[in-house]
């Protein structure tokens, strides 16, 4: 398993929804609906497959991410 496809991606779907989705499954693994309730459910996903929550904007950029994996040269978390 690559690194990438450890990752947990939070992407809009729909009319201003948002759902969890795994790279390379065109399936949402769950479609919560709001952005804090979708990396709610991304982030326990995440942390068992030690990877990272991947969050889009609407318009499908990367906004942020959150790494749950073991990482030798963490950065430096600036949202704290």
């Amino acid at each position: 398993m690559g690194r990438n496809s450890r990752n947990v991606h939070v992407v809009p779907v729909g009319s201003g929804k948002l759902a969890v989705k795994l790279p390379g499954n065109p399936v949402p693994v769950s479609a919560p609906g709001t952005q804090a309730q979708a990396i709610n459910a991304a982030t326990p996903l995440a942390i068992s497959l030690g990877g990272d929550v991947v969050i889009h904007r609407r318009d499908g950029q990367i906004r942020d991410r959150d790494s749950y994996g073991k990482d030798p040269f963490p950065p430096r978390d600036r949202k704290h």
